[in-house]
């Protein structure tokens, strides 16, 4: 019975040492979580998408704490949430931020499979990075897209489907949250995240081909040349060519559509515009189509 009893004490002396211990660690290397960094992470959707530049919603969410304390949240953003849930993390954080324009993945190649003609078979693992491992893909574009659906697959926003006729990728811009990710999917960085613009208007170039114009031309008929034409076009110096591929700056472009009826290759696409007015027939026009010169040229011929 002594036994038993001087057993129970003893194990109680270490049971209560042990909690002694331990309560006394808990409070000198206790690390102390700002309150404000759950209620961060309630505000922001969840995602963990990574379109914020940091592995979760809780990375920026820590950004954006610390980020409070030193007075100014710019440069960084929730691009699933916009400037709704940016909005209420500011004001969560007793901070002003800068409306920031909506962005939409953009995709830069308008190489249907008419358009670009298919030199290769490819047979293995089908997928745009091992298949831009191999080198140029199946068409004599080496710029151009694959068709695989690595963007697909990493959308987790079902924002983005390849198209079985034209082998492109579509995005859906009602489901895009510009999170970034199939643009970091693509091995030819042919997605871009664009200003979605007035009305969802958009102008870019959709080529991102760096061949010079007849190397071009010979890959895909709707390359850009770089001829340079829809640079002398724009009034607002909106557009520049590098390596041979011209580029429009979203933030100096007016959307006057003057390079898109520049471009001799189509290489320049205006998005969400509404159709062009027919233009009323007059006089001057019916004589000026082919088949009425020629009859008043005959007409002149018989009067002389």
């Amino acid at each position: 019975m002594n036994f038993i009893l001087s057993a129970v004490i003893v194990l109680g002396a270490i049971a209560l040492v042990s909690a002694v211990i331990l309560y006394v660690c808990s409070k000198k290397f206790a690390v102390k979580e700002d309150p404000r960094l759950g209620q961060v992470i309630e505000v922001l959707p969840g995602a963990n998408c990574g379109g914020c530049g940091f592995a979760g919603c809780s990375g920026l969410a820590g950004a954006l704490v610390k980020a409070a304390d030193a007075g100014s949240l710019e440069g960084l953003t929730c691009p699933v949430g916009g400037s709704e849930v940016m909005g209420k993390v500011a004001d969560l954080l007793g901070l002003a931020i800068a409306n920031t324009e909506a962005k939409v993945a953009v995709v830069r190649c308008n190489g249907t499979c008419e358009l670009r003609q298919r030199i290769a078979s490819y047979d293995g693992l089908r997928t745009c990075t091992a298949m831009n491992a191999t080198g140029a893909g199946e068409t004599g574009c080496g710029y151009g897209c694959l068709g695989c659906g690595d963007c697909v697959e990493a959308c987790q926003f079902d924002a983005i489907h390849i198209n079985e006729e034209t082998g492109l990728p579509v995005v859906d811009e009602d489901k895009c949250t510009a999170c970034g990710a199939c643009s970091k999917a693509c091995p030819r960085h042919i997605i871009e995240l664009r200003k979605k613009g007035i009305k969802s208007r958009r102008v870019y170039v959709s080529c991102v081909n760096k061949d010079k114009g007849a190397a071009a031309m010979k890959a895909c008929k709707a390359a850009c040349i770089g001829c340079g034409k829809c640079v002398k076009e724009c009034k607002f110096e909106a557009i520049t060519v590098v390596n041979n591929v011209s580029y429009i700056d979203a933030d100096k472009c007016r959307l006057c559509k003057k390079c898109v009826e520049a471009c001799p290759t189509h290489a320049i696409v205006a998005v969400n515009f509404p159709a062009p007015k027919p233009k009323p027939v007059t006089q001057e026009t019916i004589e000026d189509t082919p088949r009425e010169k020629k009859n008043i040229e005959e007409r002149k011929e018989d009067k002389a």
